[in-house]
C-alpha cells in the first residue's frame, strides 16, 4: 500500500467503527445519553470509589475544560456523579474530584452489560476464525494507536509524575539486578543533575498518565550521559524505548553535545540490544559505577557526520 492511500484507509476504518458501534446515536446503547456521557461515566467509575481529579479526566479524555464541565453538570443533574473540592497532601490549593454516586454505579453496570451485548452482536455473525482475526486486529490497532498518542515533554525532575516514574525505575532495577540496587552505592544522579543547565528530564505520558522517562546529564566537555530510561510495562512493545533514546539524542545535540555515553547492567538484555541497534558502541569503562557491566558511547551531531 502506498503512503498516499493510507489516510483514506484510516478515514474509512474510522467511519466503519463509528457506524457499527452507534457512536453518533444520541441514545448510545439504548440509554438516555450519548457516547460522550457514557465514556465519561466509564472513566470516572474505572478510577475507583475515591473518584478522579477533574484535571486528570480532562487529560485522559482529551477534552477542553468547558466541554468537560458541561458533561459533568449533566451527569450531576441526573444524580449519577458528585464533584467536590478536596485537599491533597503537599498542595496548597484544593482540587476538584468527581466520583460516581450509587445511582451512577448502577448506570455503569447497565452500560457494561449493554456494551457486552453490542460486542457479541458484532462477533456473532462471524466464523470462529474470523472472530479470532478480528479480535487480534483490534488488539493491534489499540496498541498502535496508544503508541501514537504517547507524548514526550521536558519536565522538572521534582514534578510528581517524574518522581513517580523514577520510583518505578528504581523499583524495577532493584528487582531485576542480581544484587539488588542501592541508590546510595551508585554514582549519584540527583534531581539537580537532571535540571537545566546541568541536565534535563523527559517524561512520556499517555492520556496524561506517566508511562516512561529518560534523562540527560550534560557536561562542559561536550559529552552527555543518558540516565534513568524507563518504560512502563503497560506500553512495552510500542517502541517507546527507542523513541525516548532518539528524543534524548536530539535534545542533546540541540544543546551542543557531540558525544553521548551510558552505562548499563548485564541483566538488561533488551536495553543492551536496543543500544546496539541504535548505533551505540561498547567501550572500556568511563566511570566506576558498581552496578554497570557494559559501557557505551555514540558520537552525535557534527561529530557523527
Amino acid at each position: 500500500m502506498s503512503r498516499s492511500s493510507e489516510p483514506e484507509v484510516v478515514r474509512q476504518f474510522s467511519r466503519t467503527v463509528v457506524d457499527r458501534v452507534g457512536a453518533l446515536n444520541d441514545r448510545y446503547l439504548a440509554r438516555d445519553r450519548p457516547l460522550s456521557e457514557a465514556r465519561l461515566l466509564w472513566t470516572i467509575g474505572g478510577a475507583g470509589p475515591d473518584g478522579v481529579d477533574v484535571a486528570a479526566l480532562r487529560a485522559r479524555l482529551g477534552l477542553d475544560s468547558g466541554y468537560l464541565s458541561r458533561l459533568l453538570r449533566r451527569l450531576e443533574s441526573d444524580g449519577l456523579v458528585e464533584t467536590r473540592a478536596v485537599a491533597e497532601e503537599g498542595r496548597d490549593q484544593r482540587t476538584r474530584r468527581s466520583a460516581l454516586t450509587p445511582e451512577g454505579e448502577r448506570e455503569c453496570a447497565v452500560l457494561d452489560a449493554r456494551s457486552d451485548e453490542l460486542a457479541e452482536s458484532l462477533l456473532e455473525p462471524l466464523t470462529t476464525s474470523q472472530r479470532g482475526r478480528l479480535v487480534d486486529a483490534m488488539q493491534t490497532v489499540t496498541r498502535l494507536l496508544d503508541a501514537g498518542a504517547i507524548e514526550l515533554a521536558e519536565v522538572d525532575p521534582d514534578d510528581p509524575r517524574a518522581v513517580w516514574s523514577l520510583r518505578q525505575y528504581l523499583e524495577e532495577i532493584d528487582a531485576r539486578f542480581d544484587v539488588g540496587y542501592d541508590p546510595a552505592a551508585a554514582v549519584p544522579t540527583t534531581a539537580e543533575a537532571m535540571r537545566p543547565p546541568r541536565g534535563l528530564f523527559v517524561l512520556a505520558t499517555l492520556r496524561g498518565e506517566p508511562v516512561g522517562c529518560g534523562a540527560l546529564k550534560l557536561h562542559a566537555d561536550g559529552s552527555a550521559e543518558v540516565k534513568r530510561v524507563w518504560v512502563s510495562g503497560a506500553v512495552r512493545g510500542a517502541g517507546l524505548g527507542r523513541r525516548l533514546l532518539r528524543d534524548l539524542e536530539r535534545r542533546a545535540v540541540e544543546r551542543g553535545t557531540t558525544l553521548l555515553r551510558l552505562d548499563t547492567n548485564a541483566t538488561l538484555v533488551e536495553a543492551i540490544a536496543l543500544y546496539r541497534a541504535e548505533g551505540w558502541v561498547e567501550v572500556p569503562p568511563f566511570n566506576d559505577e558498581r552496578y554497570a557491566d557494559h559501557w557505551f558511547e555514540k558520537p552525535v551531531g557534527p561529530a557523527a557526520r
